[in-house]
């Protein structure tokens, strides 16, 4: 029998020129995009610390190493086959094609793409070699579209998770910073390849190394701790059954829910401290909170009053109790559309997970429900108001770049009254010199199409609400599969029909991707009828269309008695258009902006 070798490789050495297999019975990939989105963070956040304006790129050789885990390896008849870490393998794979994408240097590009595939005879062949997922890899990685119907958990994951990198991947590592994580990415990121020679072998290393029998969580270390601090049998138990109902419930909607709500809660009531960007700084409250959130709270027990067996009993009993419960509310808005809690699932479709402990912050065990709720209600409203504010002016809301505001937010809302909250959270948004009429050229380019999505999908759905329809928001945030929307250009991309009134292709082009020229319809429409000049496809908007859409048609105007008490209640300046030429656009661009006032108004935290 071979010997089982075990050996640190970075990424590079890990997969340039290798073959990767992945046996039949285990090969569905399965990461969602909290997985994705933890690993970037993490990722970014770690390249960072290191990082710093001037650098050379020679200066990466000393970044800081990061280790990714482990990933078991059976190599059978000269083939590695993933007995475990096919996750993450797939995942890392995708993030290489995304910056491959991204990186405008030939010679890195060529580099990205030996860890990407291998070619023979003009054919690829990727280094995650599975035949069933050679179509949907060929398709990002060559940028074609990829019909998604009919096909397995693991090509719909793939793909999702690929269009999840392209919406939260941060903002800044982007454009020259770009080549320096790529290089760190592949040269200072390890894995373990722990390779056996049989099956058997191979399997049996996966089980040891995933047996948790003795192996506790944070939480339940932190259990554990609390529990022993309470002298009172009856206490004890009490405390227990809490602890243990508390638990329950958080893990009913997700595995690693329980520590996200504990971690939630820590920060969002003590965190004094954060880390400085800067390098070689020293992890403070809100970051060990995130990593060793059980650890902290024994190193903090003066500042949590922590000193009698009451106290420990209370933390669990009433804190604990509280605000698990109130995460859990959250959280639950966070999945669907939930009367007065809107804005949690607004702000949930861009990835905000940072919006929890910035909820809870303002909070407190003596308030009652209601103001509790309205305290909740309005700091969500300011989220939203500021993430698509920020949006609009090309500002990044990705978790690395928002992190320390949203700290320092926490620390200023923690414990003030509703009064204090609404005048305090108003107060900072109308200090903001940068509102929506601030950019009035907001256009879609190669970057922010998923967030474009979304703002329309708002637009749409206050201008349907407003007017007496249901909200179709979560039909219309909807990208894949045959019943998804699709951003639509009023103009086909046509730069001949146009050369009237533009002098080139690329001031066309400038134009046409202007917010106020964008709707958002069903892939189908766009396949059918997007080609079309307006004139001849204007007529097919108001047919079965959304409201926003429609209201370039005449006939809306003759029919809709609900959007026209919109529009005298409201004064924005709809109208329709028989043609749709420069000047049309440029007031449907105005029309949007006004659109996205009203809809993100300071003044709606006050209402509450």
């Amino acid at each position: 029998m071979k010997e089982i070798l075990g050996n640190a490789k970075n990424i590079r050495s890990l997969i340039s020129g290798t073959k990767f297999s992945i046996d039949y019975y285990q090969r569905e990939y399965r990461w969602e995009k909290k997985h994705v989105s933890e690993l970037i963070d993490d990722l970014s956040e770690k390249f960072l610390d290191c990082y710093q304006d001037g650098d050379e790129r020679s200066a990466i050789e000393n970044y800081n190493r990061y280790f990714l885990g482990s990933i078991i390896i059976s190599d059978r008849d000269g083939k590695k086959y993933i007995i475990d870490g096919q996750q993450r393998l797939t995942t890392i794979t995708l993030l290489l094609i995304y910056i491959y994408h991204h990186i405008k240097d030939d010679s890195q590009k060529s580099q990205l793409a030996d860890l990407i595939f291998a070619q023979k005879y003009g054919k690829r062949s990727f280094n995650l070699d599975v035949g069933e997922r050679y179509d949907v890899m060929e398709a990002l990685f060559t940028k074609k579209n990829f019909e998604e119907n009919g096909q397995s958990e693991s090509i719909i994951n793939i793909l999702n998770r690929y269009h999840d990198i392209e919406d939260i991947f941060p903002e800044e590592l982007s454009n020259e910073i770009l080549p320096y994580f790529a290089d760190w990415l592949i040269e200072n990121v390890y894995m373990v390849e722990i390779t056996a020679y049989s099956d058997t072998d191979a399997y049996t290393i996966f089980e040891t190394m995933n047996d948790r029998g003795l192996s506790l969580t944070p939480t339940e270390m932190l259990k554990g701790y609390l529990l022993s601090k309470i002298t009172d049998i009856n206490n004890r138990n009490k405390a227990g059954d809490i602890w243990q109902n508390q638990i329950s419930k958080l893990k009913e909607i997700g595995k690693d829910e329980d520590a996200d709500a504990i971690k939630t809660w820590l920060r969002s009531q003590y965190a004094e401290t954060i880390r400085e960007r800067k390098r070689n700084a020293l992890p403070q409250d809100f970051d060990l909170i995130g990593t060793e959130f059980h650890r902290w709270i024994k190193d903090n027990e003066a500042r949590l009053n922590l000193k009698r067996s009451t106290d420990y009993f209370n933390i669990i009993e009433s804190n604990f109790s509280f605000y698990t419960d109130w995460y859990l509310k959250i959280r639950q808005a966070s999945e669907d559309l939930i009367e007065g809690f809107e804005e949690i699932f607004y702000n949930t479709q861009y990835n905000f997970t940072l919006q929890y402990p910035v909820l809870l912050a303002p909070i407190t065990i003596d308030d009652s429900y209601i103001d509790c709720y309205k305290k909740i209600k309005m700091t969500s409203i300011y989220l939203d108001i500021l993430i698509n504010r920020r949006i609009w002016n090309w500002h990044s809301i990705d978790y690395s770049t928002m992190q320390y505001a949203m700290f320092t937010i926490i620390r200023e809302i923690r414990g003030k009254s509703a009064q204090e909250l609404a005048n305090l959270l108003y107060e900072r948004l109308s200090k903001d010199v940068e509102t929506f009429k601030s950019n009035d050229r907001f256009y879609l380019h190669g970057m922010n199409g998923r967030l474009i999505h979304l703002l329309l999908a708002r637009l749409t759905e206050y201008v349907e609400i407003k007017s007496g329809r249901q909200s179709r928001y979560k039909e219309y945030i909807q990208r894949g599969g045959k019943n998804g929307y699709e951003i639509e250009h009023i103009w086909a991309n046509h730069f001949e029909e146009h050369s009237d009134e533009f002098s080139h292709p690329d001031d066309f082009e400038d134009y046409r991707n202007r917010i106020g020229g964008l709707l958002l319809l069903p892939k189908r429409f766009n396949a059918s009828y997007g080609d079309l000049p307006y004139e001849q496809k204007k007529k097919y908007y108001a047919i079965k269309q959304n409201l926003l859409a429609q209201s370039l048609c005449n006939e809306t105007y003759e029919h809709d008695p609900g959007f026209n008490q919109f529009i005298a209640e409201s004064n924005l300046p709809f109208k329709p258009y028989e043609s749709f030429r420069k000047v049309d656009l440029d007031e449907r661009q105005n029309l949007y902006i006004t659109l996205a006032e009203q809809i993100w108004n300071p003044e709606n935290i006050k209402k509450v």
